[in-house]
């Protein structure tokens, strides 16, 4: 029995809340239990971040220094997998049609949650890193 669901059974017997405002905590805190993964060794060390750093030149204004560094929260893109269930099915059609005619073999209408996790779980282990004369590349996550 979790620690929180102790604390409520225990004020529901010394009477400090009523048998109803105990039934909605405790639904309550299933709720946040079901959507919330749970913590473990393995998803406490997971990424945070996704990181993209640029360093380059841009040669269409005279060799002038272009650094880009950005920072994606890993929530974020979970967040906006679930916002995705809200696109209506004609559109999501449309997206992943257009970007089937651009070459990129994704269905819009597959993203789901769970599946994400699985990606992001992959996302631990990658490091991209080019290095040319005129630019350098990173894309990680910590």
């Amino acid at each position: 029995m979790s620690e929180d669901r102790r604390k409520i059974l225990e004020l529901l017997a010394e009477q400090m809340i009523t048998a109803a405002e105990a039934e909605r905590l405790l639904s309550a805190l299933e709720r946040s239990a079901s959507a919330a993964p749970p913590r473990s060794e393995a998803t406490a060390g997971r990424p945070k971040y996704l990181r993209v750093q640029v360093d380059a030149q841009d040669d269409q204004h005279g060799g002038a220094p272009v650094k880009v560094n950005i920072k994606v929260p890993m929530q974020l893109l979970r967040a906006g997998v679930r916002l995705s269930a809200l696109i209506p099915a004609p559109a999501r059609e449309q997206v992943s049609a257009a970007m089937r005619e651009r070459g990129v073999p994704f269905d819009l209408g597959q993203l789901r949650p769970e599946n994400l996790e699985e990606v992001l779980e992959q996302l631990n282990d990658l490091t991209v890193d080019v290095d040319q004369d005129r630019a350098k590349v990173r894309v990680f996550c910590e």
